[in-house]
């Protein structure tokens, strides 16, 4: 029998006020005292439920619903968000999972307003959305950087929020990650990067640029979760160090998310009785 959590993750790990980046334990997995055999027992099982939810919110959205759920990870290099959506979601269908990544915006979405090219990507009724970054990099990448000057990225807290509240309004379920990695995990995986062939795509030099202002990305996150934590889209400050860890924090975070839809099987549109008869007049 897969073993259950102490507490579940979307009460142990929610941002609150008062919540602390510098002092958290990144290695720590609040909430499970069972270790790694036993949680990736646990996930399997938890995707047997998320794979039937996911499949009963696609029909739904097939059936003129208009629910969706988006989940956003966000996280410093190598916190584990590709492996996220290989292993959590990899147990769903992947026609109901619209993936975007959000790199250097192209010419074009600097042009326009930064939260366009969000909108742009929001999932469709009946889709589990995953954005890999997010709007967040507009107050995290781009403050950390001097991108744009104070005046300008200051705003978007109060802009993001009330962009989330749009998003929840119209059907979306938004579920915000943050991947919590510690330095010196992250130098272990950087290191492992470089020392594998099979891993040297995965790499790139300017990853080592970014890890020199580790202090300024850990203010900027901190600011974020201060900011941006709020009762329609809570964040989960989820510690990565145990990527198993993590990415079982996210299987039980979407199942609950899925489950709180309280979706039923679309019933038919059509007599059910005089369509097993035509079947079985059939010849065939």
């Amino acid at each position: 029998m897969a073993k259950s959590w102490s507490t579940p993750p979307r009460k142990a790990l929610r941002v609150r006020s008062g919540f602390d980046l510098a002092t958290a334990d990144l290695a720590a997995t609040p909430g499970w005292e069972h270790g790694e055999t036993a949680a990736e027992k646990r996930l399997l099982k938890d995707g047997e439920h998320l794979s039937e939810d996911q499949e009963r919110l696609f029909a739904d959205g097939r059936s003129d619903g208009t629910r969706s759920v988006l989940l956003v990870l966000q996280g410093m290099d190598t916190s584990g968000k590709g492996g996220i959506v290989r292993h959590v979601l990899g147990m769903v269908d992947p026609q109901g999972v619209q993936l975007r990544s959000f790199g250097v915006p192209t010419e074009k979405e600097r042009s326009q307003h930064y939260l366009q090219r969000i909108r742009e990507a929001l999932p469709a009724p009946g889709r589990i959305g995953v954005f890999d970054r997010s709007h967040y990099e507009d107050v995290l990448v781009v403050r950390v950087n001097e991108l744009v000057p104070q005046e300008v990225w200051e705003p978007r807290y109060d802009e993001i929020n009330a962009f989330e509240r749009e998003v929840v309004d119209a059907g979306t379920t938004i579920v915000k990650v943050a991947l919590l990695v510690s330095p010196q995990e992250q130098k272990a995986r950087l290191r492992e990067r470089l020392e594998r062939p099979d891993k040297y795509w995965k790499f790139n030099p300017g990853d080592i640029d970014e890890r020199a202002k580790w202090p300024l990305y850990q203010e900027a996150y901190q600011a974020v979760l201060d900011r941006t934590s709020t009762e329609h889209a809570p964040w989960y400050a989820v510690p990565a160090d145990n990527k198993w860890y993590a990415q079982l924090v996210v299987g039980r975070l979407l199942r609950d998310a899925l489950e709180d839809l309280h979706l039923e099987w679309p019933a038919a549109d059509f007599d059910i009785e005089a369509e097993k008869a035509r079947l079985d007049a059939q010849t065939l």
